[in-house]
């Protein structure tokens, strides 16, 4: 997590929205912030191409792969019934695969699992906020969100909470009417370490994120005491991330 607003593309140029954690992506339905990509294996792709991020033609991505003897070797042995082992589409299958194994386990997991000790008192009470006060009704599944689109904001304008340049979520792809401020619910694992918030990130805290979604989708303005509780079960969603993670494998 690079902790920007947008993250810069191959020109230097910010991006229009914040970039999503990786860190069990694979557990949605839909991926990036207007879920037009079903999968990992197909967002992969998506970056690499797209001239305002990696702006990489695929033909280029692929030679770059082929020059490297290690790469070809792990491809080969990945693909072996393929010709010509080293595409783009293998490309972002190798990827995704990758990004399937990002899971991470959570002390909430563990309370799942029968062991209620895994929670402290007030991250329980967090957790009988978060269901009670309403944001179970989108935040819900194995990552708490990520398998919904949804209107932003329910109440009040869109200025009310996000200023500059407006945002049509998902109709800034489909030009559908109905899709206008549709936003795919972004999933809260890890929540705590993936700041900052909203889709275009212009929201630094955790706790005004709640406020903020309070309003915006509950139309309830929360007190101190509950936006707290709710970070402290927001919290208990961080998992392990080990540190080989971010590095590359041995020779590449």
């Amino acid at each position: 997590v690079d902790h920007l607003p947008t993250s810069p593309g191959d020109n230097g140029v910010p991006g229009t929205r914040n970039s999503p954690t990786v860190l069990n992506a694979a557990l949605k339905t839909a991926q990036f912030w207007d879920g037009r990509e079903e999968d990992v294996e197909e967002q992969a792709g998506g970056p690499i191409l797209n001239p305002d991020e990696m702006a990489m033609p695929n033909k280029m991505a692929v030679d770059r792969l082929k020059k490297d003897k290690t790469y070809r070797e792990l491809f080969k042995a990945a693909y072996p019934d393929d010709i010509e082992p080293v595409t783009f589409k293998n490309l972002r299958f190798a990827i995704g695969a990758f990004e399937r194994t990002l899971i991470t386990p959570s002390s909430f997991d563990n309370y799942l699992s029968g062991d209620f000790n895994a929670l402290n008192e007030q991250e329980k009470k967090g957790l009988k906020t978060f269901i009670d006060v309403g944001c179970i009704a989108c935040h819900t599944g194995v990552v708490l969100g990520g398998n919904m689109l949804q209107k932003f904001p329910l109440f009040g304008q869109y200025s009310d909470y996000v200023k500059g340049k407006v945002d049509y979520g998902k109709y800034e792809d489909t030009k559908v009417e109905a899709d206008k401020f549709m936003f795919f619910v972004p999933q809260l694992r890890n929540v705590a370490k993936t700041a900052p918030y909203l889709h275009n990130g212009s929201i630094t805290e955790l706790d005004d994120a709640v406020k903020i979604m309070g309003k915006a989708q509950l139309n309830k303005d929360l007190t101190d005491e509950q936006v707290n509780d709710i970070v402290a079960f927001l919290n208990s969603l961080t998992g392990n991330v080990p540190a080989e993670w971010g590095q590359a494998p041995s020779g590449l």
